[in-house]
């Protein structure tokens, strides 16, 4: 069952066409990585399926909502976490837990039962009242994950979620990801660092605003003759003509 399906989405600023008909779809539980250069249009694309940006053309549904005429209905079903903004650091823990889970619309009773359960789980139960600001940043993250699928959306958006996370806390973080697509939820992520593109089920690469590879990371380290997605990734970016 396909929770994403994309057909010749578009979107133009003026002359410019930051997205430029782009096709794919994302299976149910699935683990999609959406790579590409900064300029690529990685951000554009997430905007559009997060029902926060209108495509210019195109089709497209998120959760089985059109992403031109149901865009409030996709954002009660989806998660979404950003390296640059994802928690109110002047909250405290168990304040942005209850926020986060207002705003996804669940009631007062699921939200304290889940905050109880949520921090036992992730050892933050002496963290409760500590403001978000203290926290280091490798805990900050994970409770931001925590956050994004606490009200277990179909799917979550994680838009370069590990940027400036010390090795051992990405694999730890890496560990939550794989456990949340074990339990049904699919994971749409964007990084830069392409050793995580190897967990991944099936990537994608954008250059210039299209996706110009697309398939699992074992097939395209093959079809580049690349030991690694690393390479794979260099090799397709010194296509892009933008410049960043």
């Amino acid at each position: 069952m396909n929770v994403i399906e994309v057909s010749e989405l578009t979107k133009k600023f003026g002359s410019f066409t930051a997205v430029d008909h782009i096709s794919f779809d994302v299976k149910e539980g699935e683990i999609f990585g959406f790579l590409g250069a900064n300029g690529a249009g990685k951000t554009t694309a997430i905007q559009m399926l997060c029902g926060i940006s209108n495509p210019t053309s195109g089709k497209g549904t998120v959760a089985g909502y059109d992403i031109f005429k149901e865009n409030e209905q996709i954002k009660h079903n989806i998660g979404y976490m950003s390296q640059k903004f994802s928690l109110y650091e002047d909250l405290k823990v168990w304040e942005n837990i209850r926020l986060f889970a207002g705003i996804y619309g669940m009631n007062d009773k699921e939200i304290k039962e889940n905050t109880r359960r949520l921090l036992k789980q992730l050892d933050f139960e002496s963290e409760r009242d500590t403001m978000v600001a203290s926290l280091p940043l490798g805990w900050k993250q994970k409770l931001a994950f925590s956050i994004a699928i606490f009200h277990t959306p179909k799917i979550v958006f994680l838009d370069e979620p590990t940027g400036g996370v010390d090795p051992a806390a990405r694999r730890q973080f890496w560990e939550m990801i794989l456990d949340a697509a074990y339990k049904g939820i699919t994971v749409f992520v964007t990084t830069h660092y392409m050793d995580e593109a190897e967990y991944c089920d099936r990537v994608s690469i954008m250059v210039d605003g299209r996706i110009d590879a697309l398939d699992t990371p074992h097939n395209l380290k093959q079809q580049s003759q690349a030991q690694n997605m690393d390479e794979v990734f260099r090799k397709l970016a010194r296509k892009a003509k933008r410049i960043n």
